[in-house]
Order: C-alpha cells, then structure tokens, then sequence
C-alpha cells in the first residue's frame, strides 16, 4: 500500500517535470493542486504507518502472553541513576544507560516502558540491577527479585527506584 503511495507521487513529480521540460507552461493552480494532492497523500501514509504500527504490537505482543515493565523514581529521590538490567526468569531483558535529560524527566514523575515482551501463564521472576552514584558521591549497585504471577491478561510491572530500595507492584 505504501509502495502504491510512494509511486503515485513519484508519477506525478515526473509527469510535472515532463511538462516544464517539454516547454509546457504550468500554471500556479495545477502546481497549488499538485501540492494539495502530495500533503494528502503524507497525512495518508502517516495514518497508515500508525495503524501498522498498532497491529505490529497486537500481533508481536498478544494480550493473553504480554508483560510489560515500567520504570520511575521514588518522588524526592536525588541520586544518580546510570543505568538499570532487567533479567526475566534469569535471562537478561533489557539494559537502559541514562543521559541526564532522561534522568531529569524521572526526577520530575516521568515514567520510562523498559520492556516488552511475552512470557507464559505462571509464576515468573524479574530481578532488576542499578547503578549509579549515591547522593553523596558513593557508588551505588543494588539488586533486586520479585515473582510475577502472570494470569490470563497483560501483565504490568512497575518498578520504582530509590537509593535505598527497589520496589515492585504489578497489575
């Protein structure tokens, strides 16, 4: 769909360039509609990518086998995060190293998907590693483990970083 998309405004750029170069005079209408024609093709394809988009991550992440895991800081929190490893029934998931930018919007109650993916019914097992630097300049590496008991339905994690603490919730 996309392809028929691209190669109808490329049809109608060649037919244009044909014309001025054949010596036909374009008028300021047909070029005016030319370029109504091409925005209404990219808001088109733009709602169709976000469709594709959509139906990407039903079909990778169906409902009934979906658990998705967020992070945020524990409000008032002041250290340094540098990064954070998820492992999922001991097998490593995902692995985030912050900028400050990101940090700041944490800081402020921002909260980051760090993944997404599908696992079984059951009970499952994240541990999640941080580092980074405590407020008074020490280093900071601390773990932690929480079961998930995934049912029918998408399971959501929430994981909430703090300097003295990791704390789990899930949905």
């Amino acid at each position: 769909m996309i392809k028929t998309i691209i190669t109808f405004i490329l049809g109608v750029l060649l037919c244009s360039l044909s014309c001025i170069a054949q010596g036909k005079e374009v008028t300021r209408e047909q070029i005016k509609g030319l370029d109504e024609q091409v925005q209404e093709i990219k808001s088109d394809v733009l709602s169709i990518a976000t469709e594709l988009n959509k139906l990407e991550e039903v079909l990778l992440y169906p409902s009934n086998t979906e658990i998705s895991m967020f992070i945020n800081l524990k409000e008032g929190e002041q250290f340094r995060l540098d990064s954070v490893e998820i492992s999922l029934d001991g097998q490593p998931v995902a692995h985030y190293i912050y900028t400050f930018k990101e940090l700041e919007a944490l800081r402020m109650g921002g909260v980051q998907r760090i993944y997404t993916g599908n696992v079984t019914s059951g009970t499952h097992t994240v541990q999640v590693n941080i580092k980074g630097k405590s407020k008074g300049g020490s280093t900071l590496d601390r773990a932690e483990s929480f079961k998930v008991q995934k049912d029918v339905g998408p399971a959501v994690v929430a994981i909430t970083l703090a300097q003295q603490s990791i704390t789990f919730s899930d949905r």
